[in-house]
This record gives C-alpha cells, structure tokens and sequence, in this order.
C-alpha cells in the first residue's frame, strides 16, 4: 500500500523551498507526487530476483576533456565588464551573513 501523501506535506516541503503554490497548484502537485509514491510501491513489488542490474541501456561512454584554462588571460577583460571588483576578483553581495548580521 502506498504512503499518502498530504496536501500540508506538500505545503511544508514547499515553505522550506521557499516556494509558494495556489491552491490549485498545491492539489495538482499533491496528485503527481502521489502517484509516482504510488508507482514506486508498485515497481518494489516486481520480483527481480535473478536479474542483473542494468546500469546503462547503451554502450556509449564519457569522453571527458582534460581541464585546462584556456581563457586565463581575458581576466582584465572581465574584470572590466564587471558591475564591481576588489583584489582582482568580481565582488557580489552577500548573500550569507554572521549571527551578529542580519
């Protein structure tokens, strides 16, 4: 049997994100989120006992680049398109503060 999941769940969930949803929104995601609990109970069910895991469904592999900065002199460049800067670097406000800040 599925867990069910609540219209105050989802409301919660969505507080924390710092989301905010309409009514209508809050039922609608309520609904899609229940049924993929729900498909997911029913897929724990299917009996997979002698099956391998499948990891890829492809032969394809990752062909990774080395990482090389390629663009290490356009620093002035940027520096000057920059809204501010300080110590050679593009300052941006903060965004985490002290206990003592608010």
């Amino acid at each position: 049997m599925a867990a069910s999941i609540s219209k105050e769940e989802i409301a919660h969930v969505a507080d924390l994100a710092k989301l905010r949803f309409s009514d209508e929104e809050l039922d609608h995601f309520t609904n899609q989120l229940q049924e993929i609990v729900t498909l997911c109970d029913e897929m724990a069910q299917v009996n997979t006992d002698g099956v391998a895991p499948t990891f890829s469904v492809t032969e394809n592999i990752n062909h990774l680049r080395e990482d090389v900065a390629d663009n290490w002199h356009q620093k002035k460049e940027l520096l000057a398109e920059a809204p501010d800067e300080a110590a050679d670097l593009i300052k941006v406000p903060a965004i985490l503060h002290g206990e003592d800040e608010a």
